[in-house]
């Protein structure tokens, strides 16, 4: 870029049924309705603006059609989470929360902070993301269900909840067979899966929430793959002060899915388990070691599929 060129920025606020947009340094303002037609129109504007970036907030799965076509047509978009741009906001001195206010700090904070733009997952991923959010689902309301029917004392209530807990029960046998064969189908997808399923401890459940949720599994460095997904202990310290190390934020899906294959892991994965046995010897405590062992898991499973090597033992 010359001296004379100024880079354009651009904050999108993502709503259900409109599309708020801030454009500097135009300092230009406008809003959308939030349908094909409007999606076009925001497409047209900004491949003529050619901005640098594009800052959208993830909104629960709202912002997935308006990132993907800006992507498909070449425009830099980079998804973040709302707490970032809501603390960001707070400390520039923005309290007060519109949409287009949203928009206008979504484009400052594109300026000052330009995160990265990740490659947005394509549409199979996003399906396969999506089945897996409603196989989580399911699998919580037959646990709530299976709690009520504990406390229930009358009959037909007993009956509803047992029949609602068989009617629970198929739809997460479908969900898994519908989830494997799209695994098995897969050349990329099968491959991974080969390799994570190689890893004792890690079953199919955990190897289909890595593949849908954590698609950058191989493709971070160590550090960076265990701050993803919130397993890295993060600094607190001040001058002389060395506080303790916690672990916070990242994705709390996979972090879920990774817990559970640790603690199955720790009881019969043999370099997982020493490991365990190694801090809790150290005087760890429990917390602290499961963490560890996750982080440990985590960065097993992202060396294998980066290098395309199944399990050994001896070398992880």
């Amino acid at each position: 870029m010359s001296a004379n060129e100024v880079e354009t920025f651009v904050g999108i606020d993502v709503s259900k049924n409109t599309l708020d947009i801030r454009i500097e340094p135009a300092s230009e303002s406008l809003q959308v309705a939030y349908d094909d037609p409007g999606v076009k129109e925001v497409c047209h504007r900004l491949v003529k603006a050619a901005p640098a970036l594009i800052v959208v907030e993830a909104t629960g799965g709202l912002e997935t059609r308006l990132a993907s076509t800006l992507l498909a047509k070449g425009l830099p978009v980079a998804v973040v989470n709302p707490r970032q741009t809501r603390d960001f906001a707070k400390a520039t001195g923005e309290l007060a929360k519109t949409d287009r206010i949203d928009a206008a700090v979504l484009c400052r904070f594109a300026q000052a902070i330009r995160p990265a733009v990740r490659p947005f997952k394509d549409a199979e991923t996003r399906e396969l993301d999506e089945l897996v959010s409603r196989r989580h689902q399911l699998v919580e309301n037959r646990v709530q269900e299976t709690l009520r029917l504990g406390t229930a004392a009358s009959r037909m209530l007993q009956k509803s909840l047992k029949s609602h807990i068989i009617w629970l029960d198929k739809q997460i046998t479908t969900l898994d067979d519908d989830l494997n064969t799209r695994l098995r189908n897969s050349d990329a997808w099968k491959a991974k899966d080969d390799l994570l399923r190689g890893i004792p401890g890690v079953g199919p459940v955990t190897s289909v929430t890595m593949t849908a949720k954590c698609p950058e599994l191989g493709q971070l460095n160590r550090q960076r793959i265990a701050k993803l997904v919130g397993v890295a202990p993060l600094a607190n310290d001040s001058g002389k002060h060395r506080g303790k190390r916690f672990v916070w934020g990242g994705r709390a899906d996979v972090r879920a899915a990774l817990y559970m294959a640790t603690v199955s892991a720790i009881r019969c994965n043999p370099t997982i388990k020493a490991f365990a046995d190694r801090l809790k010897g150290a005087g760890k405590p429990a917390k602290v070691v499961i963490v560890a062992c996750m982080r440990k898991l985590l960065t097993i499973m992202n060396a294998m599929v980066k290098n395309n090597t199944p399990w050994q033992p001896e070398n992880a």
